[in-house]
């Protein structure tokens, strides 16, 4: 393969590798579908398989100048998530969602940066900068088990509403962290490294509300679907850019776009129109992030990755008991919305190559491989706490719980089969009487 690459040109091979990266996404799904694992998982496992410490079927240097499209994913993400932030629920709640959200955020954040730095052995740096991605948490996932079994209720509608905005305490507890190890990275201990990330992002969120303002004026009742796409998508790349000028996280301006958005025009069919067109876009991101993996650090990375995947699951259910019960609320929810907020991909993942910037050497791939190895873990077993979560917590009927089980080809063949035995064996009986 190195070889064909060497005979072309640029344009060539980029066109290459990006078919070759959606090719290879496609068909790995296609296996994670049989085995009722989420697209997440597969995406990220067809990266590593063709990425340059395995299959070697793209060449590093193309996988190293495709962080653009990681700004694209990330931009493309916040934006699905802001359509959450509607006025009225969030008044409904009247600031519990808020209290519960930066509790299960940030406990599990200063659990894992402990445990990263005093059972792990890793420096302040490194621990600062897991602790900050722990406290994301992967919307995706738990929406589509939401969506597939048709959970709804006063459960559901918290764990939206938590979910929406612990990204936004994601981010805010990252622009810290980065500032902190930054400082511990450089050795110079400067007010600009902790004010200068602030003001970038409080200017960030400034420009997002005027990003948002000025798309619901772009867009009206008359406009196409396809102009609507090209206006929406238009203004997203263009304040990711601004974003990227000062490397400040695209995340949170573009969640704060969708915010002021929504609540101007009440517009939902807008994210649908979006969610027909990100599709290639999210899987060239997880795929891109799978070749990022570095499979031989695996080896070392070991027993710090599982510290990491343990504690951060006791950090985000122990969070969100204690802001449950501080709050008031019923104990269905405080006794079981911990288990919906374990998955952890798209968010962790694009933090991760942010980090990647600022963190020195090896390091950098040190992180990268955990959050990689760890989301695919987090991918494996999130759905199924989320769907358990949800059952226990009433969102679900308890049949629905049993559903997989009913609609799995292996318990239908297994019956199948059952039934054709039992039917011969009637049939011997009968002739014999």
């Amino acid at each position: 393969m190195e070889k064909l690459y060497q005979t072309c040109d640029t344009t060539t091979c980029v066109l290459l590798a990006i078919a070759l990266i959606l090719l290879s996404g496609f068909l790995m799904t296609r296996l994670t579908k049989q085995l009722r694992l989420p697209n997440v998982t597969g995406y990220i496992l067809a990266g590593i398989l063709i990425g340059p410490c395995v299959g070697k079927l793209v060449p590093e240097e193309l996988v190293i100048h495709m962080d653009f499209i990681s700004d694209i994913a990330l931009a493309c993400i916040a934006f699905g998530v802001g359509q959450f932030f509607k006025r009225e629920s969030l008044q409904r709640s009247k600031g519990s969602v808020i209290v519960i959200t930066i509790f299960e955020a940030v406990i599990a954040g200063i659990l894992v940066c402990l445990a990263m730095h005093y059972l792990a052995g890793q420096e302040w740096g490194i621990s600062i900068i897991l602790g900050a991605i722990a406290t994301a948490t992967a919307p995706a996932s738990t929406m589509m088990t939401i969506k597939q079994y048709g959970a709804d209720g006063n459960f559901v509608s918290t764990l939206l509403q938590v979910v929406a905005l612990d990204d936004a305490v994601c981010l805010l507890v990252f622009s810290f962290a980065v500032a902190f190890a930054t400082m511990l990275f450089t050795g110079q201990i400067s007010i600009t490294y902790v004010v200068m990330p602030l003001v970038w992002n409080v200017i960030a969120c400034i420009a997002g509300v005027c990003f948002g303002c000025l798309l619901s004026k772009l867009i009206t009742p008359k406009r196409t679907n396809e102009n609507r796409l090209i206006l929406t998508f238009s203004l997203l790349l263009a304040l990711a850019g601004l974003c990227s000028i000062v490397d400040c996280s695209p995340l949170l301006a573009c969640m704060i776009m969708s915010a002021v958005y929504i609540n101007r025009t009440g517009d939902d069919c807008l994210y649908k129109i979006l969610d027909r067109f990100t599709p290639p876009i999210m899987s060239m991101f997880f795929v891109i992030s799978g070749m990022n993996l570095n499979v031989g650090m695996l080896k070392t990375v070991g027993v710090v990755g599982v510290i990491y995947f343990i504690t951060r699951i006791v950090g985000k259910m122990a969070g969100a008991a204690i802001g449950c019960q501080l709050t008031g609320a019923t104990k269905n929810i405080r006794n079981n919305l911990g288990l919906t907020l374990i998955p952890q991909a798209g968010v962790a993942i694009g933090l991760a190559v942010l980090s990647r910037r600022i963190i020195p050497g090896e390091e950098a791939n040190l992180v990268m491989t955990i959050i990689l190895s760890s989301s695919v873990l987090y991918e494996l077993i999130g759905p199924a706490c989320a769907k358990i979560g949800l059952i226990r917590g009433g969102a679900i009927p308890q049949e629905a719980g049993v559903r997989f089980f009913r609609n799995s080809r292996l318990v239908k063949r297994c019956v199948g089969i059952f039934h054709q035995r039992l039917f011969k064996k009637e049939k011997v009986s009968q002739e014999s009487f």
